[in-house]
């Protein structure tokens, strides 16, 4: 997990400013053995966590306010993913010497999301085949959340949902929701996520509590369904 800091230039980036392909763990990562500090590549502090740590938090939230725990998990993820963009469009700038909207959009989330898979976030995969249409896919490989759960037949990724949420709004300037549709929690390979506009998100969650599948939201939503 990671926590951002100032916009100096971070220790790693001042010894190979020229460098881009830093994807060891050494290259990375920078252990300040006095101080029990450890900052990564883009000057963001991290904190390290076990899978206890996961299980005890969704547990812990659970019990105490039930179902509105995936509303907090949520939230968290949401004002995460907000400052998180800010925080990337700062090093973004600082690494490439551009403004992240003068870059191709691919290049640019996968930039973005490089640091979540070294830290343990999992791989992405994003769609944007129906961009154009106002929505879009994004599949995650080895969720930190769900693995850790396991099997407990229902979504669970909710703080993701939310980081995706908060950070293309941010991005794109404009409210975004995200619902996960499909995870590994749930007995699937990987967890699937569907970023949109209110109105798809909720006829998603709708069409979910109705029994649908990934599969089947996906060919709705594209075939131009969307009312509850």
């Amino acid at each position: 997990m990671v926590v951002t800091t100032d916009n100096k230039t971070p220790f790693l980036a001042q010894k190979s400013p020229k460098k881009h392909n830093h994807y060891s763990l050494s290259d990375f990562f920078q252990f300040h053995a006095d101080t029990g500090i450890v900052t990564d590549w883009n000057g963001g502090r991290n904190v390290l966590t076990s899978e206890d740590f996961i299980i005890g938090l969704q547990e812990g939230l659970e019990e105490e306010v039930g179902e509105a725990s995936s509303a907090i998990m949520y939230t968290v993820g949401l004002e995460w993913g907000k400052q998180d963009s800010l925080f990337f469009n700062k090093w973004f700038e600082r690494e490439f010497g551009m403004s992240p909207r003068q870059a191709n959009l691919m290049f640019l989330l996968e930039t973005w999301w490089w640091p979540f898979t070294a830290q343990g976030w999992g791989r992405w995969e994003v769609d944007m085949a129906d961009r154009q249409q106002g929505f879009m896919f994004i599949n995650l490989f080895d969720s930190a959340v769900a693995r850790t759960l396991g099997d407990v037949g229902k979504p669970v990724c909710h703080l993701y949902a939310g980081l995706f949420a908060g950070f293309f709004t941010e991005m794109v300037r404009k409210q975004l929701n995200c619902i996960e549709i499909q995870c590994y929690s749930m007995g699937e390979t990987y967890c699937k996520f569907l970023l949109g506009g209110k109105e798809r998100i909720d006829a998603a969650s709708f069409w979910m509590t109705e029994g649908a599948t990934a599969r089947d939201i996906e060919q709705r939503l594209r075939s131009g369904a969307e009312e509850v």
